[in-house]
């Protein structure tokens, strides 16, 4: 696979920079999914391309369709390479798009032709399949006979765009349950200090007839435990069937493929989310409990008999 950028240009439009990619039209596993038109065949023929959705409703191209491309594919000084004019075989998704990116594929000879490459230029993805050693293993190797070279496995790929890819979204992850669990500790302290007032007789009657203090006080956190508890056991399933549910409504775009998963379970989730809801419940118990350890025992059984 090589990777590059071009100038696409069609009748009665103005020119658009797109990302430009060429791929062995004869492997079965390509880098894109064909949602309309034809696929590339093997070499030879005029050239084609297939083109993404973004690059297809700029350009107001559909297949059959003409588009002249300039290639800019090399990190140095630009080719002088001639524009080639290629014919729209398809409109494909390619699965690591960005959503505003505007993306044509094309066979490697065609990629060279247009990039002022041979088929030994350079190579911007090399992919290596590793057996018996491993991954790892095959990608020291690679760094250790050419370092000029940037080689990563599949887990450092998906690691890094992890990081980097998904940063936005596990700041709003984090806002959002940040928001909850403090709108969750003040209803939840709200509750149990209301109870608490309602209850201030019995509390100082029981103290009376010789309960401890630190008995009533683990019994108002034992409330607050059972507040808290019950709603974390059934967020479980709740959030499970949400998760589904979004999956479902994601895997119909044609553009997903059926076996990836935007949703995991992972027990380091559940053991953080265990953890959260434990120092919730603690805290939103502290003032009624510091209320019912300060309990005055003769002035409430006095007000409660004056009344």
């Amino acid at each position: 696979m090589r990777l590059g950028n071009a100038t696409a240009t069609a009748t009665g439009g103005p020119p658009q920079e797109i990302f430009f990619l060429g791929a062995d039209a004869q492997s079965r596993r390509r880098p894109w999914i064909l949602l309309e038109g034809q696929d590339l065949g093997a070499a030879g023929g005029e050239p084609s391309i297939v083109v993404n959705r973004q690059l297809a409703k700029a350009m107001a191209l559909r297949p059959g369709a003409e588009v002249t491309l300039r290639g800019d594919c090399t990190r140095g000084a630009p080719t002088a390479a001639p524009p080639v004019r290629f014919r729209i075989a398809g409109v494909a998704a390619f699965p690591f798009d960005d959503p505003k990116a505007m993306t044509a594929g094309a066979r490697l000879a065609d990629f060279g032709r247009t990039c002022g490459l041979d088929e030994r230029g350079d190579v911007d993805l090399f992919l290596v399949a590793a057996r018996g050693a491993g991954a790892d293993a095959a990608v020291r190797s690679i760094r250790a006979l050419r370092s000029d070279l940037h080689a990563f496995s599949n887990e450092e790929i998906v690691a890094r765009f992890q990081q980097v890819g998904f940063s936005y979204f596990r700041q709003i992850s984090t806002v959002l349950s940040s928001i909850t669990l403090f709108f969750g500790f003040l209803l939840i302290t709200v509750l149990l200090t209301v109870s608490v007032n309602q209850r201030f007789a019995e509390i100082a009657a029981l103290r009376a007839l010789g309960f401890a203090r630190r008995r009533v006080v683990l019994d108002v956190l034992a409330q607050a435990v059972l507040l808290v508890g019950t709603g974390g056991v059934l967020s479980l399933p709740l959030g499970l069937l949400l998760a589904r549910w979004l999956e479902s409504i994601l895997h119909a775009m044609p553009e997903i493929p059926e076996n990836m998963h935007f949703f995991a379970f992972e027990p380091r989730t559940l053991v953080v989310h265990a953890a959260l809801l434990a120092a919730t419940a603690v805290l939103a118990a502290l003032y009624p409990m510091r209320l019912v350890s300060r309990l005055p025992i003769a002035a409430t059984l006095r007000a409660e008999t004056v009344t």
